[in-house]
């Protein structure tokens, strides 16, 4: 069932934000957008929302603030700079929503101080890239308090078509890493075994098809082997933003005392492929790296 209008306020306007953006505003949200690149502003504009100058600005006409960026630092600028930021600009009692794939420790932080300035705090990560928030089946992970969660629920289901509530504050950006490693890793693993077949002198489209039809190859691989292949990287999942979630990755398990040997194989991989001017290209570019 849809969920009243609400006033809603998306900050971050990168492939995801701005199609949450449009799907808010097409079932009839008051959408009001921020963004510090001005062309997806304009184009929301067009259809319909209303520009902010700056998060502050966004939030304060907000009763529901949803951000969506690419790191830590993007989102530390987007919530606490003390002129900026979407915590000078907001009144207490606003539902804040973080909905990008961050450090678990970076949550946990900016979750205290949002509580600590009066918000209903939740983070709430997505699975599922631009086909699927275009088709409203994402998946968001989630970390908060189960009411705080239940008065965010309309808005998320307007792109979700799951929410799973995790556990605490910091657990649903640990999931979600756990879930962006097991893409990751699977697709590296692909093209590595792509390259071998092209150097064994191996038909690669007949290598194609017999891996991506085996039993153990996941769904994911067999997509990854397909796009890899035709060798269209066009980007759902960029390599810099998988990189930069096998750092955090690596990064936690080490907090924890443990080890990540096959998510730091695969990092390297993507750290090669960006290095070959393959950073904004899909993850499936990994493939460049074995070429």
């Amino acid at each position: 069932m849809r969920t009243a209008p609400r006033r809603v306020a998306v900050i971050g306007l990168g492939g995801m934000g701005v199609r949450l953006a449009r799907n808010l505003r097409t079932s009839g949200h008051r959408v009001v957008v921020a963004n510090r690149s001005p062309a997806p502003v304009r184009q929301m504009v067009a259809a319909g929302a209303v520009a902010a100058g700056s998060p502050a600005d966004a939030a304060a006409q907000a009763d529901v603030v949803l951000v969506t960026v690419s790191d830590d630092d993007a989102s530390e600028a987007v919530w606490l700079d003390p002129r900026t930021g979407v915590l000078a600009g907001a009144v207490p009692g606003t539902l804040a929503i973080e909905a990008g794939t961050l450090s678990p420790g970076w949550v946990a932080k900016l979750a205290t101080t949002a509580a600590e300035a009066g918000l209903r705090f939740l983070e709430a990560p997505m699975i599922g890239s631009r086909p699927q928030v275009e088709a409203r089946a994402l998946v968001h992970l989630v970390g908060g308090p189960p009411e705080v969660l239940a008065d965010a629920r309309g808005v998320l289901e307007e792109s979700a078509a799951r929410i799973h509530h995790v556990g605490a504050y910091g657990s649903a950006a640990a999931l979600k890493l756990l879930v962006n490693a097991s893409l990751a890793t699977q697709v590296a693993t692909m093209a590595e075994l792509l390259g071998v077949a092209r150097r064994a002198g191996l038909d690669p489209a007949e290598s194609v098809r017999f891996l991506a039809d085996l039993p153990v190859t996941s769904p994911a691989a067999a997509r990854a082997l397909g796009v890899m292949a035709a060798g269209d990287f066009a980007p759902n999942f960029p390599v810099r933003l998988v990189a930069k979630d096998l750092r955090y990755l690596t990064a936690f398990a080490e907090e924890h005392a443990g080890e990540t040997p096959m998510s730091r194989t695969a990092l390297a991989c993507y750290q090669r492929a960006g290095a070959l001017g393959h950073a904004d290209d899909d993850l499936t570019a990994v493939a460049a790296a074995y070429r």
